[in-house]
């Protein structure tokens, strides 16, 4: 089904009534068959620039390209027929101008087919979310720890820990809210400051590694499932080990090849089928 055919599915409307109700299912994709298998359980899919870390084996998320986001947030958009679709906006396609936002994620929605856009950061981008919003594209905010400035803020420690660093992130909620963005992401913050902060604000929250009162959860599906095993974070609930289907899979295909028990002629084309009683 095209993603312009769904009749069935959460708007970004829908999720901005959340606030307050029931929570929030949230979970990445990157691929078609995955997004099929994750949509009827989800409110939410984001196509998040964890991408690069998480199928391209880079170290952090800054590699990641437009490219690469509209390829992955097609693939996800055109097989979700319930969910919310979230692209991530990527490293430098946003930070430099309201303009330069718009241009970019207006090319992410028109090739895509998603829903909205993500973006990283607080007060100082307070502006950009307003302009594009006033443009008619929905923006889903993102503050704490922000991955994409991890060389700036020193990695991927949890934020909010002293007084000045909480006020600051309380202010980004506020004022990522009053630009007009339909949700927030509360990503690595300390437990007690992102409660505050979702009871703080009208829009919902969105928690990872923050808080059991945020309005919803996400979590990068890759981890949920152990697949993806260089670094699993502390906030991290393993609901599933992929990775030992995976090998326990390549094993027994690699035996059998080894030993020519596949493939049989069952699987071959133009064989003759073999008689009852004959081995394949």
């Amino acid at each position: 089904m095209s993603v312009h055919a769904r009749s069935d599915r959460i708007t970004v409307p829908t999720i901005r009534a959340r606030k307050g109700g029931d929570p929030l299912v949230c979970l990445t994709a990157y691929t078609a068959p995955v997004a099929s298998l994750l949509d009827p359980h989800c409110d939410l899919l984001l196509v998040g620039d964890s991408v690069g870390m998480v199928l391209y084996g880079m170290e952090t998320t800054l590699g990641v390209t437009m490219d690469m986001m509209v390829a992955h947030g097609r693939a996800v958009a055109q097989r979700c027929e319930h969910s919310c679709v979230v692209v991530d906006m990527p490293f430098a396609s946003y930070e430099e101008s309201p303009k330069q936002a718009y241009r970019n994620a207006a090319r992410i929605m028109r090739e895509t087919g998603c829903d909205a856009v993500k973006l990283e950061g607080g007060t100082e981008m307070a502006a950009t979310i307003g302009f594009l919003v006033k443009r008619g594209i929905p923006v889903l905010a993102h503050i704490g720890l922000m991955p994409q400035s991890v060389n700036a803020t020193g990695g991927f420690s949890a934020r909010g820990r002293g007084e000045d660093e909480a006020a600051a992130i309380l202010a980004d909620a506020h004022a990522v809210a009053d630009a007009g963005a339909f949700a927030v992401v509360i990503e690595g913050t300390v437990e007690p400051l992102a409660r505050a902060i979702t009871a703080a604000i009208d829009i919902p929250t969105i928690g990872i590694g923050a808080s059991p009162a945020c309005d919803g959860q996400v979590l990068v599906t890759d981890d949920m499932i152990g697949l993806f095993s260089d670094f699993t974070p502390r906030f991290v609930k393993r609901y599933a080990n992929i990775a030992d289907a995976y090998t326990e899979a390549a094993e027994a295909y690699a035996k059998d090849v080894r030993a020519r028990a596949f493939p049989e002629m069952k699987h071959c084309f133009g064989a003759k089928k073999a008689k009852p009683g004959e081995s394949g």
